[in-house]
């Protein structure tokens, strides 16, 4: 029985475009460290993509530098960045912005669908002791895009969650390490979820969707970019044959590749969600993307790894199921198949509900 790939997008190949735009990369020789052709070709992609003339792209090699670099251009080390109490960047990024921003506190908000709420926010800020040196000072807001739970922001609440934000100064950061998923549900230009809505720098998110080794920082904030130029340089993320990641990410923005890649995998689950719903499977957030979190018994799970379907077990009854651009028909319908059959010979009562946390590593 082959197995099925459900883990995650992180666990997918790479598509024959960004394979094929490494190996023209990899033809004769470049200067080094971003002073070559393809990344002066992938700054100007960018602008075009993002309708944006003055947009600055910053390659790094992977998604918490991203976002700790982004959000340090953003946040002195006494500032506080404000996400959504579920958000990546507070649970599962080891810290990472308070080492690069050199100290900046994360503070957790509530919200349902795993998406802050307008009234947290207000609260926290009215709350912030604002010119009091005892106290942080809020700095950024951050939306995860989508949630680590599946659900897509709106572009009508982050336009007005950034709008609150900046009224008590804050500037607004972007974790699109889903992006394209979350610009295919809406379907929107690139622009209208990221600088129209208010966002001032946002990490791409192309490792998920099919880059093989490239994320990028996009900033339309220029005194983030003039810092960016030297704190990507100072941890260590100005490779030298960065040709290689403007690359990927170039091809990936070329003719709509990145949001093809996305729509499969969005189409793919909501194939997999429906059949899910058809066998009465609960599914514990509402599907905007390409992530499903299920609540069965754990004797149902143990008998859909015994037939090699690959998750995660995100707590005790709960699994996630994630598609990628790579899934197909046939890998939804034989999961289904062996959903199915594992729920046929299902004896137990059916575990607690449990709220599903975020898997470590997304």
């Amino acid at each position: 029985m082959r197995p099925i790939e459900l883990r995650s997008d992180n666990s997918a190949g790479v598509p024959d475009p960004i394979l094929d735009a490494i190996h023209s990369a990899n033809a004769g020789s470049a200067l080094a460290y971003g002073a070559d052709e393809v990344t002066a070709r992938l700054e100007a992609r960018v602008r075009e993509v993002f309708e944006h003339p003055t947009a600055r792209v910053f390659p790094v090699t992977s998604g918490t530098a991203g976002n700790a670099l982004g959000l340090s251009s953003l946040s002195p080390p006494w500032g506080a960045v404000m996400c959504h109490e579920t958000a990546h960047i507070l649970n599962a990024e080891a810290n990472a912005t308070s080492l690069l921003s050199s100290g900046a506190q994360m503070i957790g908000l509530a919200g349902d669908d795993h998406q802050i709420a307008v009234d947290s926010l207000r609260a926290a800020l009215d709350g912030a002791g604002w010119d009091d040196p005892h106290h942080t000072q809020p700095a950024v807001l951050s939306f995860t895009q989508p949630t680590d739970m599946g659900t897509v922001y709106p572009i009508e609440v982050i336009s007005e969650l950034c709008s609150v934000a900046r009224a008590s100064g804050l500037r607004a950061h972007l974790d699109g390490a889903r992006l394209a998923n979350a610009i295919s549900s809406l379907g929107c230009a690139p622009a209208d979820v990221t600088w129209r809505a208010g966002i001032d720098v946002f990490t791409l998110g192309a490792t998920k969707n099919g880059a093989m080794s490239a994320e990028a920082i996009v900033s339309f904030d220029d005194a983030a970019s003039k810092e960016l130029v030297y704190r990507t340089k100072r941890s260590g993320h100005v490779t030298s044959k960065m040709r290689f990641q403007s690359a990927q990410i170039e091809a990936y923005l070329t003719d709509g590749l990145w949001l093809r890649l996305a729509a499969n995998s969005n189409e793919m689950m909501r194939r997999l969600s429906d059949g899910l719903s058809a066998l009465d499977v609960e599914v514990a957030n509402r599907v905007d993307a390409n992530m499903a979190f299920l609540r069965l018994p754990d004797e149902v799970i143990d008998r859909l790894e015994a037939d090699d379907l690959l998750f995660y077990r995100i707590a005790p009854g709960v699994i996630r199921f994630v598609t990628s651009w790579q899934t197909t028909v046939d890998d939804v319908d034989a999961a289904l198949d062996r959903m199915s059959k594992a729920l046929h010979h299902e004896t137990a009562t059916p575990a607690r509900a449990v709220d599903p946390v975020p898997a470590a590593g997304r």
